[in-house]
């Protein structure tokens, strides 16, 4: 039995706001992040909203969203099937499982197709009480350029060529209908709806949003502050005709005066959530090998566009499809895998691997590691930490899937130290003894590792080690 024949043929007495139900909620998946101003700190804020045929929106709790789906980044834009459950909770409905509706699903654990030219439109918008324009149009058409430091450039080395900004374009500055305090009560968050419709329809006249079929998404920029957060991901709404989820990310000024967390925003927006290292906070900004988790430590900067983005791990590079199945390994049987060469991440056409997935016995489908090379060099790695092996260890059905590996006991409270860095001659065991992963060797372009899964004998093990 499908798991979506299961869904619909299990139909409880349900309650969503006060009205019972007797059938799970279809619509598409729409997810939101709020990362804090750096300066104020404040904890991060996730959303999930399931947007139904009518344009109606149903908050739904996160954390039972995310047990409930397994991996409900990966439906992220995607039509679904929600079944809830149980009383509301202060985050939204409670849910019970979340599966996919889609004719064609595509590749289980993926995002949908991030591919070719991906076109954004930024658009400028002004409170109707606030006069300053903080950057010239000139500054954001700018940022969607070809060169190091530009946006369509990083995008192209993160996604390997597999993406690009061409076509992008900016536009404003429009003044919006309404003041700040309409958009963002005093106290209160932004109501991200009501800036999204009223930025675009002001923007309207001058956007042509259903070309190519619809541009990939919107960049928002506004003239104040909002609620003391950027925001990133989908906004599903019908904008010239075309009915879709557009990727999109609301920006302050703190946030589009630097490329990191704007491109932090615009991961969002392709459906990629936070990273984090493993301290066991709450904070998921403290992992600098990831620009969905830290963009500010260890970034290079530029006279331009101030703190630019690092790349984003392979986990996050494997959930846009841009890692080539040649360049990606699964261990997932006992066994030594010796001298395996793993190339730097960032390497366009590595003849290599550049991701090695291993996953542990007995452990579920939404649980595994990630090991991945990363060194120093190029517009945006250029102030990592240092030259190293960097694992992630991942599961899908938490906020942050995944956390970087710290050998250091406690964690470092930021995964920039040397704890989370594995070079030439390290060991590391995974917890249980669920594998071993030694560095061998740097090569020009990374490094060579062995790793041991399972009960293998001490003499294969020392003779891998010389193949």
């Amino acid at each position: 039995m499908s798991p979506l024949f299961r869904l619909f043929s299990v139909c409880p007495l349900l309650f969503a706001a006060g009205i019972a139900t007797a059938a799970p909620i279809e619509g598409r998946l729409e997810l939101t992040w709020g990362d804090s101003d750096p300066v104020a700190g404040q904890p991060a804020q996730f959303r999930v909203t399931l947007v139904d045929d009518a344009g109606l929106r149903y908050a739904l709790d996160p954390e039972q969203a995310r047990i409930g789906a397994g991996d409900v980044y990966a439906l992220s834009g995607k039509r679904v099937a929600v079944e809830l459950g149980g009383p509301a909770t202060p985050q939204g409905l409670s849910v019970q499982a979340i599966v996919s509706a889609d004719a064609e699903p595509g590749r289980s654990g993926t995002l949908p197709a991030v591919a070719g030219t991906t076109v954004w439109a930024t658009l400028l918008c002004k409170f109707s009480d606030i006069a300053t324009e903080q950057k010239p149009l000139s500054f954001f058409t700018g940022q969607y350029g070809n060169n190091p430091g530009q946006l369509d450039h990083y995008w192209r080395e993160v996604s390997y060529n597999k993406i690009n900004l061409v076509g992008s374009a900016a536009y404003g500055w429009f003044t919006l209908p309404q003041p700040r305090s309409f958009y963002i009560p005093a106290g209160g968050s932004a109501n991200l709806n009501k800036l999204f419709d009223d930025c675009t329809a002001a923007a309207n006249a001058s956007v042509n949003f259903a070309a190519n079929g619809g541009l990939q998404g919107v960049n928002m920029m506004f003239n104040g502050d909002l609620d003391g957060f950027a925001w990133g991901g989908g906004r599903c709404a019908t904008l010239d005709g075309i009915n879709k989820c557009w990727s999109s990310t609301w920006n302050p000024p703190w946030s589009f005066n630097n490329s990191a967390p704007l491109s932090h925003e615009m991961g969002h927006a392709y459906g990629l959530p936070h990273a984090n290292n493993s301290d066991g906070d709450s904070d998921p900004y403290d992992n600098p090998w990831d620009v969905m988790s830290d963009a500010w430590s260890n970034a290079a900067s530029d006279t331009t566009y101030g703190k630019i983005a690092k790349h984003i791990s392979v986990w996050s590079r494997d959930k846009l499809v841009f890692i080539d199945a040649a360049r990606k390994r699964t261990i997932d049987a006992d066994g030594v895998y010796a001298n395996l060469q793993l190339d730097r991440a960032s390497l366009i056409g590595s003849p290599n691997l550049q991701m090695i997935v291993v996953r542990v016995a007995g452990a579920p489908s939404t649980q595994f590691y990630t090991i991945e090379a990363r060194k120093r060099g190029g517009k945006y790695e250029a102030s990592l930490a240092g030259d190293a092996v960097i694992i992630h260890s991942v599961n899908t059905t938490r906020g942050e899937p995944a956390w970087s590996v710290d050998a250091t006991n406690p964690p470092a409270n930021v995964a920039n130290n040397e704890g989370s860095m594995f070079k030439v001659g390290e060991t590391w065991t995974a917890p249980n003894n669920g594998f071993t992963i030694v560095v061998n060797a740097a090569t020009a372009e990374g490094f060579r590792v062995t790793i041991t899964r399972g009960n293998v004998s001490a003499d294969l093990i020392w003779r891998a080690g010389f193949q």
